[in-house]
């Protein structure tokens, strides 16, 4: 029998397939790590992917049970239950995909014209003579004339080694413009080389980007240093105030990282963190704060004040940064206490500013930031949700890494889990507690105060109810407890009672949000029907919602690479209103609401 060609985008691994493999067993050939809780028995619905082009077999009736009209109608079909008749191209949705692949392909792809700050310009030197013996810095300047740079001022670094290296390079190099500043010096085979960081409260996104090209490079994801002294931002605030020391260690943590970063994404490249000539930092108000080492206390009481809002450009030397000698910081501007850098950045990329239609975006994370958009108007507001999204708190919890239970599918008596890579189960993470508590509201196992009910599968330990998620042979079984489903209760609550004042300050119902964008590490992971049968997110049809990854980070490279686009952000900031939500009337019993299931 003839085999096919099948192509999975955007992971992109191709190879091929007999028509009597399945579009599941091709992935799991080829390493694509689709969702299948069941099996591949069709029961689940998880191993949703599109056919872009090609032919494939009829659907099944299990199909049309499942998919909507317009899923079916775009193409959609189960992995598990449909195979190739033809060349395939297939495009996987991240929701079908486990955490590791997802945060492979997570993030928008937003098109700009590059316009970076930094220019790399090639010049020419005039060598100096007897009869011509110019000033080193004057011959730059007259060879970037010609390449119609005026003559401004050289960074006191630069200048230190601009003798030394022009002869190095044997009077051709490339010098690092930016504004009327030469901010570097280097030979004439040098990348221009930006680099975008996202400061989260738990991890840290950082992006190399040649940003003439405005083309993404390498990208890692590392763990904030600083959660060994709180996992949440109030935690960080109260550490950083204990004292000058305690402060100045915790941006030391922070800055170390960051300058391991850099260096770790230059090698995969080949390349120097010198050559990085521009830096655009985005975070809450408490991480830039502390990044900056900027006093904090008042960030801790009310009002909540910031030390300041504005953008800034600062020498990365000053902060600590390796990179190139002259060269800066950007930092997009605050909005409030704790609505920060990083939530301008998601709205910049989201373009939440160009919206007119009643539009939610929720950047969820362990500080979550909600913005409404109704008919031009931006109001955000700040949630503070806690760790339990993280895995933290949670008896058997854990973050996202292989072994972890990502989803969970109950029927009847019969538990069906997923963990990341397939591994035996070690733990839960965010979303897979998210999944119990969800299956367990949905079969009647919760009430909708969280209290936990009878079960073949719910068991007392201590004197006190659990539900068995997983058995481990030799290994206590992983359980969800009474306390677990608590934690998810106070997070969810937090994050449903800011949608609820966001609507209610706006006079706007629900029902007539056109769209929500869920970004942030954890909105990636997050089942959305889940998140709706819990009461987290308003009940509403699934195509109104859309999950785009770190956001934030995106913004981060926007502005990395644009002029343009970084005085958007300065628009945006500008523009929305902030509501704090403590100030909400009748906000404990507004809370105690949200809290149920």
């Amino acid at each position: 029998m003839g085999k096919y060609e099948i192509d999975f985008e955007p992971i992109g691994r191709r190879g091929k397939f007999t028509a009597e493999t399945s579009l599941l067993d091709c992935a799991r050939q080829l390493s694509v790590d689709l969702i299948s809780i069941c099996g591949g028995t069709g029961s689940c619905g998880w191993c949703k992917v599109q056919v872009v082009s090609g032919q494939v077999s009829p659907h099944a009736k299990r199909e049309q049970e499942i998919l909507s009209t317009r899923e079916l109608e775009l193409g959609y079909r189960l992995a598990c239950m449909t195979y190739p008749l033809s060349n395939v191209k297939l495009s996987i949705p991240p929701e079908s995909l486990s955490a590791p692949q997802r945060t492979q392909v997570e993030g928008l792809d937003v098109s700009v014209d590059p316009d970076p700050p930094v220019q790399l310009v090639d010049a020419h030197l005039s060598q100096p003579t007897v009869n011509s013996p110019k000033a080193d810095a004057r011959s730059l300047w007259l060879a970037l004339k010609t390449q119609g740079i005026g003559e401004g001022r050289i960074d006191y670094q630069v200048l230190k080694t601009l003798s030394s290296q022009i002869r190095e390079y044997g009077w051709h190099v490339h010098a690092a413009v930016r504004g009327n500043e030469i901010i570097a010096i280097s030979g004439p085979s040098t990348q221009n080389l930006g680099l975008a960081i996202d400061i989260g409260t738990t991890k840290i996104a950082g992006y190399l980007v040649n940003i003439q090209t405005g083309t993404t490079l390498a990208s890692k994801g590392m763990m904030n240093p600083q959660i060994s002294y709180g996992e949440d931002v109030i935690s960080r605030i109260v550490a950083a105030n204990k004292s000058s020391e305690d402060a100045t260690k915790l941006q030391s943590l922070l800055v170390e990282t960051l300058n391991q970063l850099a260096e770790n994404l230059c090698e995969e490249i080949n390349a120097a963190p010198e050559q990085i000539l521009e830096v655009v930092v985005v975070g809450n108000t408490a991480m830039h704060h502390i990044f900056l080492g900027l006093p904090v206390r008042q960030l801790g009481l009310s009002p909540y004040v910031p030390a300041v809002v504005s953008k800034l450009d600062i020498k990365a030397r000053e902060i600590g940064l390796k990179i190139a000698p002259g060269g800066y910081i950007h930092i997009l501007p605050n909005i409030a206490g704790y609505v920060g850098a990083d939530h301008v950045a998601m709205l910049l990329a989201t373009r939440m500013h160009e919206f007119d239609d009643t539009t939610l975006a929720i950047d969820i994370g362990t500080n979550t930031e909600i913005c409404l958009t109704n008919g031009g108007r931006m109001i955000s507001a700040s949630c503070a949700s806690g760790p339990a999204f993280e895995g933290a708190h949670i008896k058997f919890g854990m973050r996202a890494a292989p072994g972890a239970i990502e989803h969970v599918r109950l029927q009847d008596d019969r538990l069906e889990i997923q963990t990341i890579d397939g591994q035996p189960p070690i733990g839960i993470c965010g979303s897979g507690l998210l999944d119990v508590v969800a299956q367990l509201r949905l079969n009647g196992i919760v009430e909708s105060n969280g209290k936990l009910s009878s079960h073949p599968l719910v068991q007392i330990q201590d004197d006190k109810p659990v539900f068995v998620v997983a058995q481990r042979p030799e290994l206590d079984p992983i359980t969800v407890s009474q306390k677990d489903v608590r934690e998810l209760q106070l997070a969810k609550a937090a994050i449903r009672l800011g949608i609820k004042a966001l609507l209610e300050a706006e006079g706007v119902d629900e029902n007539e949000i056109k769209q929500i964008i869920i970004a942030g590490a954890f909105g990636t992971f997050l089942d959305v029907q889940s998140a709706i049968a819990i009461g987290m997110l308003p009940n509403l049809p699934l195509e109104r919602f859309r999950q785009v990854g770190n956001a934030a980070g995106t913004g981060a490279r926007l502005v990395l690479i644009s002029q343009s686009e970084r005085k958007k952000s300065l628009e945006i900031a500008r523009r929305v209103e902030y509501i704090e939500l403590a100030k909400v009337s009748n906000f404990d019993r507004k809370f105690a609401e949200a809290t149920y299931l």
